[in-house]
């Protein structure tokens, strides 16, 4: 079953879970991308104690779950599971967060895109 196969209550259910997933996935590959060139990216990696492995590690993973949830449209288990593994990825960040004491407007991102994400999981079981 495909994801642009949901009977959605209302016509515009299906263009805007679509949406929801292309903004999604959009935001990771963004930050991906940041993750292999920014500079700002590199020193925050550095104040979170990891080294340059982690950081291109995390750029490839977001790529691919980003790719995941594109792929997700049309194979709903792949966007399943590329929902599970970014949201798990944001628990793990906003634990980061928490042990590098940063404060809210830091750790705020990584918290709402574990809501955002745990979306995604709901949207693509309820079409897998």
């Amino acid at each position: 079953m495909y994801f642009f196969s949901i009977k959605p209550s209302h016509p515009d259910v299906l263009a805007l879970s679509q949406l929801y997933v292309f903004i999604i996935a959009l935001f990771f590959t963004a930050y991906s991308m940041q993750c292999f060139y920014s500079p700002f990216v590199k020193r925050e990696f550095f104040r979170y104690g990891l080294p340059p492995s982690v950081r291109i590690l995390t750029g490839i993973l977001q790529l691919m779950g980003a790719m995941g949830l594109i792929t997700g449209m049309l194979i709903p288990f792949i966007g399943l599971m590329a929902s599970v593994g970014l949201t798990l990825m944001m628990v793990v960040a906003f634990g980061v967060r928490i042990k590098i004491k940063d404060g809210p407007k830091e750790s705020a991102p990584s918290f709402i895109f574990i809501f955002l994400n745990a979306y995604l999981i709901k949207l693509f079981y309820a079409v897998f």
